[in-house]
């Protein structure tokens, strides 16, 4: 069935457009004009793109480590889709081998399935360097092995994405990762600039959560955080969620890094989704939300209550950046950084419509995937 949605504003991933009509059918845009026999939708506020984000370890109170299933990852994607994530990574953190291939089975299983939303999986770990584990669990924290690669090889996971610390890591097999498909984004690390820069040589191209949990930037050892602003090429993801980073140094990678190249993500965690601010437990260890944070008992920030929703608003209210530059680092430069953005990350005839209606205030009204109403706040 075709329909046609007529919205206050449009932004299609470049401009603004008053009243432009969108039309979609069979999960695709077909035209940005009223068509015969398309039913229409006539709604305040503004359609964007949907929001595509790379890392995300649970949602409505489900977390990915501890329901490797498809109906868990169908969980997260939805109490995600709430706030206007329309494709997205379920994330699996530092685990043992069985977990790692049951969670790999499972997003076989949903992107079988066309589960909503699903393109692939990262796996943030287990080979991280244990000074910057945060909350990452320490006995789990290991060597690459033949085991771990053969899950990473798997060419039935969609979008594959390997967070891994450099110095545990060798570029040789950095390498061999990404001649297999695998996208190779370095953190949890505490390497040294060279390391970092032989990682990037090797195919690495991105970064996981910016600032956090890497060797910082010094004027005599620019460490991970000063290899990541330095090179052109590379992705860096950035929490803004007013915990992680600082707007101060979230507005200095932004300006150092080309147009493009920095993209939002959650790190979002169970409570996403949920209205009460009740613990949950990572490994063993408490995890204690107080509003929008969360923290283990031990101190280490341990994952967000961000959605991506969320991380625009931030974005335009700490950061001062635009509503179309908040919008672009929420879907167009992660789509890009997946290598998906002849389908995902705008609004243009041919790519699917994955599209979310939202109000001045960045709050979603209406969510679309994949020209299915997901969700509806009315």
């Amino acid at each position: 069935m075709k329909q046609t949605i007529v919205a206050e504003r449009l932004f299609d991933g470049q401009q603004f457009h008053s009243e432009l009509p969108i039309t979609f059918e069979d999960g695709n845009i077909i035209a940005f004009d009223t068509v015969k026999g398309a039913k229409e939708s006539k709604v305040n506020g503004t359609v964007c793109p949907g929001f595509i984000d790379v890392q995300v370890n649970g949602g409505g109170g489900v977390l990915f480590n501890a329901t490797p299933t498809r109906q868990g990852i169908e969980a997260i994607g939805l109490a995600h889709a709430k706030f206007g994530t329309t494709a997205y990574l379920p994330t699996l953190i530092t685990d043992n081998v069985s977990v790692m291939q049951h969670a790999a089975d499972a997003v076989a299983d949903a992107i079988a399935a066309k589960s909503s939303g699903v393109l692939g999986v990262h796996f943030e770990g287990p080979h991280l360097s244990i000074p910057k584990k945060g909350v990452h669990p320490q006995p789990h924290i290991r060597r690459i092995s033949n085991a771990e690669l053969e899950v990473f090889s798997r060419q039935d996971l969609g979008v594959r994405v390997v967070t891994l610390a450099p110095e545990n890591v060798s570029p040789e097999v950095i390498s061999a990762l990404v001649e297999s498909g695998v996208k190779v984004c370095l953190g949890h690390s505490n390497a040294d600039y060279d390391t970092v820069k032989a990682a990037l040589d090797a195919g690495a191209t991105g970064f996981t959560h910016l600032f956090n949990a890497m060797s910082a930037f010094g004027s005599r050892s620019p460490g991970m955080v000063g290899a990541a602003l330095e090179s052109a090429d590379a992705w860096c993801g950035l929490i803004v969620d007013g915990h992680h980073v600082h707007p101060a140094a979230a507005k200095v990678a932004i300006n150092a890094k080309p147009q493009g190249k920095v993209m939002l993500v959650t790190d979002a965690m169970p409570p996403v989704g949920l209205d009460s601010e009740e613990s949950f437990e990572l490994f063993g260890t408490e995890v204690i939300r107080v509003g929008d944070r969360l923290n283990a008992v031990t101190g280490e920030l341990a994952g967000c209550v961000l959605d991506m929703a969320g991380a625009v608003r931030n974005s335009v209210s700490m950061l001062d950046l635009s509503p179309e530059e908040a919008m672009r680092m929420a879907s167009l430069y992660p789509a890009k950084f997946l290598g998906i953005d002849k389908q995902f990350g705008s609004l243009e005839i041919g790519k699917r419509a994955d599209l979310v209606l939202i109000n001045d205030e960045y709050k979603v009204q209406q969510t679309y995937i994949g020209g299915q109403l997901i969700f509806s706040a009315r």
